[in-house]
């Protein structure tokens, strides 16, 4: 469950988010929609309280996030919140197996290499566990950055802008994996997007273009 109440976010002076009630029930797929500078990226990182909002409550997975602080909101954000950047992050210094068990290791679980082997291996990299980051393409590092996001098997996985660079064939690949792995992990998806390509693909939208995310209460 997904819950922001009377939400504003500012920056300097300037209103980039102003949401008055949103909900996403457990386990519901959706975008978020709108045009660069819309605020999907800020609303993502407040959802993944990597931002904490101007004004309102972020609840996830039952926590208001508002509530935590410093060690106790990063074993949350590791434990149950999976997040997929534009930029991968990956560790070029370490293979892909050992970039997979980093995502335990920051929420202070257990390393599970099996878990590992397993999420490695829904997405058909298997044979690249011991690969170093430069050895892969950019579609296997991008299904890695996935398989980071999924590990600790998340109550919400946020992805940003996962298809912007991407032609047809592999925008569709690519939103199949997370819906995928979303539903293995029985996880609420928010895929936030300017890329109108991919709106057919969920029922479920927010559209921070739309004055109706800005006056009415939505869910879904």
């Amino acid at each position: 469950m997904i819950t922001l109440s009377n939400i504003v976010h500012r920056y300097d002076d300037e209103v980039v988010l102003d949401i008055p009630a949103f909900t996403a029930a457990p386990g519901s797929h959706g975008l978020v929609l709108g045009r660069s500078g819309s605020g999907k990226t800020t609303l993502l990182h407040l959802l993944a309280g990597v931002l904490r909002p101007t004004r309102g409550q972020v609840t996830v997975a039952g926590e208001d996030l508002g509530a935590l602080s410093g060690d106790a909101l990063d074993r949350f954000r590791g434990r149950h919140i999976g997040l997929v950047f534009q930029q991968m992050h990956l560790l070029k210094t370490l293979t892909v197996t050992q970039n997979l068990l980093m995502a335990p290791y920051m929420a202070g679980l257990p390393h599970d290499r099996e878990r590992a082997r397993a999420v490695l291996t829904s997405l058909d990299l298997a044979d690249k566990a011991d690969a170093y980051p430069a050895a892969l393409s950019t579609g296997q590092r991008q299904r890695v950055a996935i398989a980071r996001a999924v590990m600790n098997r998340p109550e919400v996985l946020l992805a940003d802008e996962p298809t912007s660079s991407l032609d047809d064939v592999r925008s569709v690949q690519v939103l199949d994996l997370l819906t995928e792995q979303a539903n293995a992990c029985e996880a609420t998806l928010l895929i936030a997007t300017h890329d109108r390509r991919v709106k057919d693909r969920f029922p479920n939208r927010l559209d921070l273009d739309e004055a109706d995310a800005r006056v009415a209460e939505m869910s879904w």
